[in-house]
């Protein structure tokens, strides 16, 4: 395309095109007079070594410019020079002059809430813990758990439940969070905590998925739940009712399970063993187990059978009646669709990108997500991170046909999203979120436990509410830490609560859960929150290009090769 055209006066008409892709595509443009090259943006795939899927859409966009009047232009070079030289200079004052005690002191203050919110999942574990565990109030428990086949995992809250769905999704996240920033971690020393944590969510939900066989064709189970919240035949106790510590624990505890019309925890299933494989890549005999568990499971939910029912596994009591109360699912397309998203992540198979894409656009028309819920990430909607995903896919990896039109509609929304962002109102409130978890709210209290000088004392859980004294406490032994206005004997280090009301008011109060209780779901948001807002490693090593923002732009490609 020309875009100099000269006029008897000597000036020169400029004109910018964007590609029928819906956006600019600098990777391979090419001037014909002139070629620069910033790095400002992600390389083409071609660069990459990988091959191209043939596309409809324009990959290049040719420029032939004519310069008409050498001295204008020449310039136009200096002053354009000058500005970013000027820029330069601008950026390294701000960066080592009166900002940098407070830059690094903020930063400081990110790596320890860090540390401390990774501490909270061991607190969490069950099971039989590593010798090494540093949560010194935490022992061995829940070792009868399915009749010893479901030991292991992580109890969601302050309660000794473990359910299935919640925790699926703290291990997407996390691998999420570990793929990405990586380095990060690496630098503050907690690379080899958060695997860790990862590879206990991940081994237990190995656990989850029961293959079906001879005395039951065609029929997989998934658990859902151990631990009842419920009366059970043989007690009236139970992980709900009972304070008590997951290691005094010697009622009975049922196990919840479902088949494979439970698209919405098979789906999370799958894009959590799909994520840490890529977090385990180096050790390929475990990575592969985790794909192919996800591919099994994946391929039997999606099955296109008469009859097969595709459904939430909230609505079948068996399956997540007692879930209901505390995660009731209310779609399943997203996970499902979340699920194959990640499956080609971890395979590069490009069927799964198709199924994602398809249904993904299927969903939308369907308006299954939740007026409510738009724009929101959470346990309960994959929408908006799905969008990011595919979003990503098509800005580095440019895949183009036949994934066009639900790749447009992904960065549609996700340009929305971030155009509501950069709005006044929503760009004050997203710049001061972390630091108002932090302390920096009217109730001058940071809600995460451990962190700055004033937190929750009376945090709703079990296992830091009652002495770590070698001593077996009953329940009704229990109850009486439930209701003591004593701080907790135990520091549920790195717990973030579920905090105030809309009015910013905050009871500290143990028997008050919906103001002083965490979850491990809530604290896996927080970590890949604090994690994305730490600096960027101060020595950064070679990451694709992207070593100076602290991202793996492309780790998460790492197994797609396209032909």
């Amino acid at each position: 395309m020309d875009i100099g055209e000269t006029s008897n006066n000597d000036t020169i008409l400029y004109l910018h095109s964007i590609s029928p892709a819906g956006r600019l595509l600098p990777s391979a443009s090419r001037w014909n007079s002139i070629e620069m090259d910033f790095n400002l943006f992600p390389q083409s795939r071609n660069n990459l070594g990988y091959n191209s899927l043939p596309s409809r859409f324009s990959k290049s966009v040719d420029f032939k410019l004519t310069v008409t009047n050498k001295k204008n232009f020449k310039r136009f070079i200096y002053a354009s020079l000058a500005v970013v030289s000027l820029i330069v200079v601008l950026c390294l004052l701000l960066h080592f002059l009166p900002n940098k005690q407070r830059h690094h002191g903020a930063t400081k203050d990110l790596t320890l809430a860090l540390k401390q919110a990774l501490v909270f999942f061991d607190a969490q574990k069950s099971g039989v813990l590593p010798k090494d565990n540093t949560v010194k109030f935490r022992g061995d428990s829940g070792l009868d758990d399915g009749n010893k086949s479901l030991v292991g995992g992580f109890y969601d809250s302050g309660n000794n439940i473990k359910f299935s769905f919640p925790t699926a999704y703290t291990i997407t996240l996390l691998s999420w969070s570990v793929i990405e920033y990586h380095p990060k971690y690496e630098e503050i020393g907690e690379l080899d905590h958060i695997k860790s944590i990862i590879k206990w969510g991940s081994d237990y939900l190995l656990k989850l998925f029961i293959r079906p066989n001879e005395s039951s064709p065609g029929s997989a189970t998934l658990f859902s739940q151990v631990g009842s919240v419920g009366k059970n035949k043989t007690s009236t106790e139970n992980d709900d009712k009972c304070w008590q510590r997951p290691e005094d624990m010697r009622y009975t505890r049922p196990v919840s399970s479902c088949d494979e019309t439970a698209s919405d925890l098979a789906g999370e299933i799958i894009a959590a063993l799909s994520a840490a494989s890529l977090v385990f890549k180096d050790d390929k005999m475990y990575s592969t187990n985790l794909t192919k568990t996800a591919m099994e499971l994946f391929d039997i939910v999606t099955k296109d059978e008469p009859g097969f029912v595709q459904g939430m596994y909230t609505t079948k009591d068996e399956c997540g009646g007692q879930a209901r109360e505390f995660y009731n699912s209310t779609g399943y397309k997203d996970e499902l669709v979340w699920g194959g998203t990640w499956l080609f992540f971890a395979t590069g198979n490009t069927s799964y990108l198709r199924y994602t894409t398809e249904n993904l656009v299927l969903a939308e028309e369907e308006e299954e997500e939740l007026s409510v819920d738009k724009g929101i990430f959470y346990w309960n909607n994959k929408f908006t991170a799905n969008t990011v995903l595919l979003t990503r896919l098509r800005y580095f990896l440019d895949l183009g046909y036949p994934y066009e039109e639900s790749f447009l509609s992904s960065t549609n929304n996700v340009d929305s999203l971030m155009c509501s962002y950069l709005s006044p109102t929503m760009h004050k409130t997203q710049g001061i979120c972390v630091n108002y978890i932090l302390g920096d709210n009217p109730m001058k209290m940071s809600y995460v436990v451990g962190f700055s000088n004033n937190y929750p004392q009376h945090v709703h859980h079990r296992g830091a509410s009652i002495p770590w004294d070698n001593q077996w406490h009953s329940c009704a032994e229990g109850g009486t830490w439930l209701n003591s206005e004593k701080p907790n004997p135990n520091q549920l280090l790195g717990a973030m609560v579920r905090g105030p009301d809309q009015y910013d008011m905050f009871l500290d109060e143990r028997d008050k859960p919906w103001f002083t209780e965490p979850s491990i779901s809530s604290n896996a948001g927080l970590v890949a929150a604090l994690v994305a807002l730490h600096d960027p490693p101060h020595s950064p090593s070679s990451l694709n290009g992207a070593g100076s923002l602290g991202i793996d732009s492309y780790g998460i490609f790492h197994n797609i090769h396209l032909n």
